[in-house]
């Protein structure tokens, strides 16, 4: 095995940390990429004690496993969105939510971000992964007719939001990685080059790379980790199935997920359009050394056999790179 094979506990936050720990080991994961919802790991309570993240990583090490990155994909996805409503109520707790009005929401979801920052140096890793939100995701067609200066205001908002959060993750020596996805500031290769760029390239900011995000939206995953070597901080295992028939749309016609009449729809690892391979060889030549990340998502197959399937597959699939080239024991002397 060249690569610790995690879970992502996002899917499974109705489990306690102690229930899902017990499972994830008894499947053959390696450790946890623990949500900052649920009760899997609460930033609040790990600033106020530090009892409270030593309990974390007794449960951890109570099922042999590790932990190398924490999440805060649902509140850093309130920082920049242009548009603060309902959605955001539910995917958020009392406390950042307060009376919703929007400025107030994002002003508390930036805090907490930056909180979730000093709470896992405390915890002892290194990544935050996340999501930003996106002040211009809502001008992505293009019309009503829309300008490059709209765009080019946006992409600076969202460098005046996080600037100063990243400024905290600069000084308690994490990095956080934005899970390039639709709806967020960044979302294929050119516009995480932009959102680089609006960010003046300062290296606590980077990528969790998951190719499910990029299959559907037909470019290759490969691609973008040539692009970024030295950003891809963290990666999650996710697939998506693309199915245009003549009928379907890349837009998701405005149906759910698990919906037959969808264009794509995300599936367990394996049974998608990904081709893993070819990841694992641009990561050993890029040298990423991090976990795989198991993010299970299928609404046709139970969440239990997924995710035991899954770690299967990521570990057969990974491999170490050659340390010697192929045709060299042709010269020998022996």
């Amino acid at each position: 095995m060249a690569r610790p094979v995690t879970l992502f506990t996002g899917q499974w936050a109705d489990l306690t940390l102690d229930t899902l720990a017990g499972k994830a080991a008894s499947m053959g994961f390696d450790g946890l990429e623990l949500a900052c919802w649920g009760d899997h790991f609460e930033v609040d309570k790990a600033l106020a004690s530090d009892q409270y993240a030593r309990s974390r990583w007794d449960i951890l090490e109570k099922h042999g496993l590790k932990c190398f990155a924490i999440s805060t994909h649902l509140v850093g996805q309130c920082v920049a969105d242009a548009y603060i409503d309902e959605r955001h109520k539910s995917i958020l707790p009392p406390r950042l939510w307060g009376n919703g009005d929007p400025e107030g929401v994002r002003r508390r979801c930036a805090e907490e971000v930056a909180n979730t920052a000093r709470a896992a140096a405390q915890f002892g890793v290194k990544v935050v992964n996340g999501f930003t939100g996106s002040p211009v995701w809502h001008l992505i067609y293009r019309f009503p007719p829309t300008s490059d200066e709209m765009v080019d205001a946006g992409y600076r908002e969202f460098a005046d939001r996080w600037n100063p959060i990243l400024d905290v993750f600069d000084q308690v020596g994490v990095r956080f990685a934005l899970e390039a996805h639709p709806a967020e500031i960044a979302y294929d290769i050119y516009t995480a080059e932009k959102t680089l760029a609006a960010v003046n390239h300062r290296p606590a900011f980077g990528f969790n790379f998951d190719p499910s995000h990029f299959i559907h939206q037909l470019f290759n995953p490969v691609h973008f980790i040539e692009h970024f070597p030295d950003r891809i901080y963290h990666m999650h295992v996710k697939d998506s199935k693309v199915k245009l028939n003549g009928y379907t749309s890349i837009l998701g016609s405005h149906l759910q997920f698990g919906d037959s009449r969808r264009g794509w729809d995300f599936v367990s690892p394996g049974h998608g359009d990904i081709d893993l391979e070819s990841i694992i060889r641009v990561l050993n030549r890029i040298g990423y050394e991090g976990p795989l990340s198991v993010e299970w998502e299928d609404s046709g197959m139970d969440r239990e056999h997924g995710a035991a399937e899954s770690v299967q597959f990521v570990k057969k699939a990974d491999f170490k790179p050659s340390a010697v080239a192929f045709d060299a024991a042709f010269a020998s002397d022996k």
